[in-house]
């Protein structure tokens, strides 16, 4: 049996200090709308789901200001384009719509439920959850990836 000091120690080394996680089940991993994402839409993906922190889906961001300053983004066009990709492939909605001079845009990730904010714009009842497992493309365009084997019996909507 491993001791409390010494399981604290390796959890620090592997986490970092926080040790903050990101969950995200295998059914959006293998869903034909996050299958289909170019690689820069992949990665503002994780950029805004790594925001969540129990509380505030719906309350996230994607402006320029905050990728460019918290997350590295150098090109507003790419940022732009891959947040399109993600609200058409519906990973990502929209709660609150921003104004000039400061306020930014609030965003939520669909495969959680919508978090009991206020200030939301859209109702938690309204909520699109699990909106990515409907989501088909148009015309025939090229897959990304290959699809993994469908599996029976999975867990996600």
């Amino acid at each position: 049996m491993i001791s409390t000091k010494k399981t604290s120690t390796i959890k620090q080394k592997r986490d970092g200090g926080g040790g903050a996680v990101m969950v995200v089940p295998h059914c959006v991993l293998n869903s034909a709308a996050y299958m289909s994402l170019s690689g820069m839409a992949v990665k503002l993906l994780w950029d805004i789901a790594m925001q969540y922190n129990m509380y505030n889906n719906g309350a996230l961001l994607a402006s320029w200001r905050y990728m460019s300053e918290k997350r590295g983004w150098t090109s507003s066009d790419a940022l732009s384009k891959a947040k399109a990709e993600l609200l058409e492939h519906d990973l990502l909605e929209q709660t609150v719509q921003g104004r000039l001079p400061n306020k930014a845009s609030w965003y939520g990730v669909t495969w959680l439920a919508l978090d009991n904010l206020k200030g939301l714009e859209i109702a938690t009842q309204s909520w699109p959850r699990g909106a990515y497992v409907n989501w088909k493309p148009t015309g025939n365009p090229k897959p990304k990836r290959k699809p993994p084997q469908a599996k029976i019996n999975s867990p996600c909507p």
